[in-house]
């Protein structure tokens, strides 16, 4: 009776991980409202069902993850500095897929173990020439997007193993060799080489640093939303 409609009890997640864990992802984008509410619930470890009158201990563990760096948003008053320090107790960083190429064939070979549970199939693995592709690609879209790549060479392989020819274009394009490196080109075509090179890549890092958040990036660039979004759409950079 707690809302229209409601003809019987409903547990809340926080209820319902009781002796447990719950797991607040982008716990940045919370409303001023619910970082009131939920300080209080992890303060006083009790909480108030909707409509109820009684108090409910809770006994949880909680882990929280964002994007966004919660020191500047503290600093900027859109994240409270109570909640913050509430929730930060132990902090965990983890680093941009990037930045760890050593985890992608393990990734790779996680992503491909699932599809093939799921699709009873049997493409057993990622070539070597594949492998060092996504090695040296610098994921802008993280985990996620490398998820979304090996799903699409599972599907597009004609044979038991992924090639490059498997992978999206972007990232066969992305990890081609320096154009201006080539000493047959004249200056003009090596400088254009080497500035889409750097252009592309700059995008890409910054892209990623944001989530895939054009607004973000571009502001973090020091560029206008629609430069930025523009270059993007130039260089088939996936964004969202």
């Amino acid at each position: 009776g707690a809302f229209t409609g409601a003809d019987s009890r409903k547990l809340g997640l926080l209820e319902t991980a009781q002796g447990g864990t719950v797991f607040l992802d982008e716990i940045s984008s919370l409303s001023p409202a619910l970082q009131v509410k939920l300080l209080r619930v992890l303060q006083e470890r009790e909480l108030r069902r909707v409509g109820g009158q009684e108090l409910i201990s809770i006994n949880i563990r909680v882990i929280s993850a964002t994007n966004d760096r919660l020191e500047k948003l503290v600093e900027e008053g859109r994240f409270r500095s109570d909640l913050y320090y509430r929730l930060n107790v132990i902090t965990i960083t983890l680093p941009p897929l990037r930045e760890r190429p050593e985890d992608i064939p393990l990734l790779a070979e996680h992503f491909l173990a699932a599809l093939n549970r799921e699709n009873k199939g049997d493409v057993a693995h990622v070539s070597a020439e594949a492998m060092d592709l996504l090695q040296r690609y610098s994921w802008p879209g993280n985990v996620r997007e490398m998820q979304n790549v090996i799903e699409r060479g599972y599907w597009l392989t004609d044979s038991k193993v992924i090639i490059p020819a498997d992978l999206p274009t972007r990232l066969r394009e992305a990890t081609q060799a320096p154009i201006g490196l080539d000493a047959n080109l004249t200056f003009a075509d090596a400088k254009k080489g080497v500035l889409e090179l750097f252009e592309r890549d700059y995008l890409s890092r910054m892209l990623g640093e944001c989530d895939g958040n054009v607004s973000k990036a571009a502001r973090r660039a020091g560029m206008h939303r629609s430069s930025f979004q523009r270059l993007l759409k130039r260089y088939g950079i996936h964004f969202r």
